[in-house]
């Protein structure tokens, strides 16, 4: 049975996708799968070994469109459900199985407070669209798959986080989403261990507010010793533009530790089973994207009205006051 998984964007959502690639691939027999996504997020999956072909969409839909048309595909499973994809189904005329959107359950949460979200992860309500074929959900969670030349040694971090580190992926699509830069330090002291800093480039300017400060004066004895009779074990190393996305998911699976956003690579994390601390500010885990099939502790502030503001984000507060963030509290405890 050849198959198309339709999937155009973006990071975390195609991480999200990833236990249905494997399912169909491992339970239905000779399945053939191949995967459309966004030219930008070809090396999430290149390395993905239930999955036998990639399709890119770069700048033309129609010339995706002419290119699918020529697979034959038996079967279509449309995990996006927007306009772009109904065209390639409606274009390929193929029996598909869509995703099942809750756009209006969002929006009564976010502008009364109605909650009549699922009790369900997406990732399960991704996998409802594989049910008609006999595919079950397995044990295995999400998938991520580094290629190796992108698997990050740890001799090449400082000789300080060789033993050891968390990560702080201090990035996010919107403001709203990300902590102000002064509680992304507050927090790298409450974690008090050899942190990186992961992001891109733009979230250059705010990793060196941070790193600078934290900088220890060098040759300064004096300080020195202050600092360790206080206990202060926070040693940033600021990776923010540094690695491209597949070494920085390399850093996340060494880590001890990882402290996110709601990103990508919150999910990455979940895909490698590590115990993830993640921080949501106008948005909320009950949307259902919160770390899947792993250990995870939520620091959100339920303490305000005005939470969800947005299902995805905003450049800043509507109620300029951004409680949602400036007053989530950090009670956690990492061992030594």
């Amino acid at each position: 049975m050849k198959i198309l998984i339709l999937r155009f964007s973006s990071i975390g959502d195609i991480v999200l996708t990833t236990p249905v690639i494997r399912t169909l691939k491992t339970q239905l027999e000779d399945a053939e799968i191949h995967y459309a996504t966004k030219a930008a997020y070809a090396s999430i999956l290149t390395s993905n070994p239930y999955i036998d072909k990639l399709h890119l969409l770069d700048n033309s839909l129609g010339q995706l469109i002419s290119a699918l048309k020529k697979e034959r595909f038996d079967v279509i499973i449309d995990l996006h459900n927007n306009l772009r994809t109904r065209r390639v189904t409606w274009s390929l005329v193929v029996k598909t199985y869509r995703f099942e959107k809750i756009n209006v359950a969002k929006w009564l949460m976010v502008n009364f407070k109605w909650n009549r979200l699922p009790n369900k992860h997406i990732v399960d309500r991704y996998m409802d669209t594989t049910s008609a074929l006999g595919v079950k959900m397995d044990s295995l969670g999400l998938d991520y798959f580094i290629p190796e030349k992108d698997e990050v040694e740890l001799e090449w971090l400082p000789e300080t986080h060789r033993q050891g580190y968390a990560v702080f992926v201090i990035g996010g699509k919107f403001p709203t989403k990300r902590l102000p830069v002064e509680r992304m330090i507050e927090l790298c002291d409450r974690i008090n261990k050899p942190i990186i800093l992961l992001g891109g480039k733009e979230d250059i300017e705010n990793a060196n507010r941070i790193e600078d400060f934290f900088r220890r004066p060098e040759g300064n004895e004096e300080v020195e010793e202050v600092l360790i009779e206080l206990g202060k074990k926070a040693l940033i190393y600021n990776a923010c533009g540094k690695f491209n996305f597949n070494q920085s998911a390399s850093i996340v699976k060494q880590a001890q530790w990882v402290f996110t956003h709601d990103t990508g690579l919150m999910h990455v994390a979940a895909a490698f089973k590590k115990k993830v601390y993640s921080i949501w500010g106008n948005t909320i885990p009950a949307f259902g994207m919160y770390p899947y099939r792993t250990k995870f502790i939520v620091f959100e502030n339920n303490k305000i009205k005005c939470r969800p503001c947005s299902k995805i984000g905003f450049q800043k507060c509507p109620k300029g006051h951004f409680k949602c963030m400036k007053e989530v509290v950090f009670d956690f405890y990492l061992p030594d």
